[in-house]
């Protein structure tokens, strides 16, 4: 029986255990990119801060590269310790693995030319990829419901329309971005581009409900990308599905080198019930077309999805059985990847609701069966993920790019003498 690479478990523990706070960890931040969400100290647990919280990294590395989110968690089995001028990661069994933490970025610091900070202008760097991301908020969550439900995706709780959305300049009626915010993006992007870590730059934003000013937006966006910004590296568009002249453009014009629209759940019943502004504003057929489409101007390796890795268990949203959620998973990868579309299955991580510790050990063996599965579909097809569109310094909670770019070394776990913490 195939097993899954030991750093590739190794991620997939921690993604799910998550890592207890130590003043080795505070520590790192000296240096380390910050979480977007800090460590909250459980009822008992010892404070140091005496505020309830305290920042921590948001990435580790561990020695081949495998690049990994760190969760806060007090009951986790994993922490860090310093180790002379470096870091360990250790289990209490006494396993230990010498890691680093993705570095703060200089750039970041900056300021535009109108003295907005650049920390505050939609981009953000994870690993070496750059998310664009200058309207955050999405239509669905500001549309009325439908037979009593939101038309909101049921997973997500980031495209609420809040101060994130005004500060960039987004009205949630219009496609368009004002000019002082596309400047902003451009000069941000080049700076970044600049620090030399920057991969691959990924355009995003809340979701539209009209396919056609979807596309004036991404249109808008990669032109400003193109125009200002000489030295981006592969730009991918991240939009919904996009109708077939908007692609024709987007192609025509060399504004992008691929896309991913993300389809998020494989099969139109999922799509209608987990995606219900999608499904009734987009429809499950154009989506799947649009992404064919794209296959025939960009070519296989270039077109993707992603997909919200274990919504099926969620006992809140459909509650799908172990064995027949990764059948699902599995057949609806055959079915793109015959197509030509690569899937990227993003770890769903439910946050609470009935039975949550039953739902966690069923998604965690769902998502190794699935990715091992997917990649014997991806082999079997003679397809790996481009590593100019993604690859293992910017997957941090997904393992498609760890199994098709293995490191060249394995990550054993090292004797951690007791004394040495």
């Amino acid at each position: 029986m195939r097993r899954l690479p030991s750093s590739v478990t190794l991620k997939i523990d921690l993604l799910f255990e998550g890592v207890r706070y130590t003043p080795a960890l505070s520590a790192a931040m000296d240096h380390a990119f910050r979480n977007h969400y800090p460590y909250r100290f459980a009822e008992g647990e010892e404070d140091p801060t005496g505020t309830g919280q305290a920042a921590i990294p948001f990435l580790l590395q561990l020695a081949d590269g495998t690049l990994i989110r760190i969760m806060g968690r007090k009951e986790s089995p994993y922490h860090v310790v310093q180790v002379g001028a470096g870091y360990e990661l250790r289990h209490d069994r006494g396993d230990a693995w010498p890691i680093t933490f993705a570095p703060r970025h200089d750039w970041v610091l900056g300021t535009c030319t109108d003295g907005q900070p650049m920390s505050q202008i939609g981009l953000e760097l994870l690993g070496d990829l750059l998310v664009v991301n200058l309207a955050p908020g999405c239509q669905f969550f500001t549309l009325p419901k439908r037979d009593g439900r939101p038309q909101r995706c049921a997973f997500c709780l980031y495209g609420r329309p809040d101060a994130r959305s005004a500060a960039l300049g987004q009205d949630m009626d219009s496609p368009l971005l004002p000019e002082w915010s596309l400047r902003r993006m451009q000069e941000g992007i080049n700076a970044a581009v600049a620090e030399g870590r920057v991969r691959h730059v990924y355009l995003v934003a809340g979701c539209l409900a009209d396919p056609e000013q979807e596309a004036q937006r991404y249109l808008q966006l990669a032109r400003a990308v193109r125009e200002g910004c000489p030295d981006v590296p592969y730009l991918s568009c991240g939009s919904g599905a996009l109708p077939e002249s908007a692609l024709r453009t987007l192609h025509a014009e060399q504004l992008v080198d691929g896309v991913c629209f993300n389809l998020e759940v494989h099969g139109e019943d999922l799509f209608r019930l987990v995606c219900p502004g999608k499904a009734t504003h987009y429809g499950y057929d154009f989506w799947i077309r649009s992404l064919e489409q794209a296959v025939g101007l960009w070519g296989m390796g270039n077109v993707y999805s992603a997909m919200v890795a274990g919504i099926e268990l969620e006992p809140q949203i459909v509650e799908l059985e172990l064995e027949p959620a990764v059948e699902r998973a599995l057949a609806g990868a055959e079915d793109l990847v015959g197509r030509g579309i690569l899937p990227i299955y993003s770890l769903y991580l439910p946050l609470y609701g009935k039975d949550h510790y039953r739902t966690l050990l069923a998604l965690r063996e769902y998502f190794g069966r699935v990715s091992l599965g997917y990649q014997e579909i991806r082999q079997a097809h003679g397809l790996t993920f481009n590593p100019a569109f993604m690859c293992r310094g910017c997957s941090y909670m997904q393992v498609e790019c760890d199994l098709d770019d293995p490191p060249q070394t394995s990550v054993p776990s090292i004797s951690a003498p007791a004394d040495r913490s």
